[in-house]
Formats: C-alpha cells, sequence, structure tokens
C-alpha cells in the first residue's frame, strides 16, 4: 500500500494520503502500535481485530495485558475537509511523533510512524534473518 513521508503539525493533525482515504473512509481508527509506532484501522478492519482480542481467554494475564494496550489508547478520529486527522495527544507521546512522520501501508493496516524511529527500526533489518523465521510460521515465497 506504499510509503508516504508527511508532517505533523504543532497541533497534533496530520494529512492522510488520498490513496489510504480511500480505504479507511472519513472515520477510522488509531490505536498504539507494535514497536513504538501507531496502527490505523478501517472501521471494519478495527471491528475484526477487536473480535480477535475479545476471543482471546480472560483467565490469561498476558492475553488481558495485550488486549488493554490496545483497546485502551484506541480513538475514533474523523477526516477533516483538509483531509487531516488530529492525532490524540496520548498516541503522539506514544509513537514520538513531533514533525517528521511516514505512513507505511501493511496490508489490513496503516502504520504511523516517526522518521527517526522509522529510520532506526529498518537500518537494522536484517531481510534473510527475518524470511527464515517466517518458514517457521509457514510463509514462503
Amino acid at each position: 500500500m506504499g510509503r508516504y513521508n508527511h508532517t505533523i503539525d504543532p497541533k497534533g493533525r496530520l494529512s492522510i494520503p488520498s490513496k489510504y482515504r480511500e480505504v479507511l473512509g472519513d472515520e477510522f481508527v488509531v490505536s498504539k502500535g507494535m514497536d513504538g509506532c501507531l496502527f490505523v484501522y478501517a472501521n471494519e478492519a478495527w471491528g475484526d481485530f477487536e473480535a480477535r482480542l475479545a476471543s482471546l481467554p480472560l483467565i490469561n494475564e498476558e492475553a488481558r495485558q495485550f488486549a488493554r494496550f490496545f483497546l485502551s489508547g484506541a480513538q475514533y478520529v474523523t477526516v477533516d475537509k483538509q483531509g487531516r486527522i488530529l492525532v490524540p495527544q496520548d498516541l503522539r507521546e506514544f509513537a514520538g511523533l513531533e514533525k517528521d512522520v511516514v505512513l507505511a501501508g501493511t496490508g489490513k493496516r496503516i502504520e504511523v510512524w516517526s522518521l527517526d524511529r522509522w529510520n532506526e527500526k529498518n537500518s537494522q533489518l536484517d531481510i534473510n534473518k527475518i524470511s527464515q523465521g517466517m518458514v517457521n510460521l509457514g510463509l514462503t515465497i
């Protein structure tokens, strides 16, 4: 789904590329994500994810913590007339979003990264090693 570099303004407004808005619609969900980024879900995809979290066994402490991590910070956002969303302050702080950001399409979600975290995370990427781990999960190319 592509990668886009953008800036977030001092008020926390972030322009969403039109390609992503076509998929997400005018209202969607932003939540804490893995690795210090934010996850963005279309409402239908969020509903599916939320249902999978709800199916986790309540008696399992890690399952409760996992669900709590995603659900407690999730917020619905609405696109304004200029194609922007207001990223809530707590989510901006979590992801370290100050100015330069990267939006990366990753299938059923979009990730929002601070440019510095994106560069740091991807400079350490060893795709050959990761590919071997994917084989263990049943994914081959």
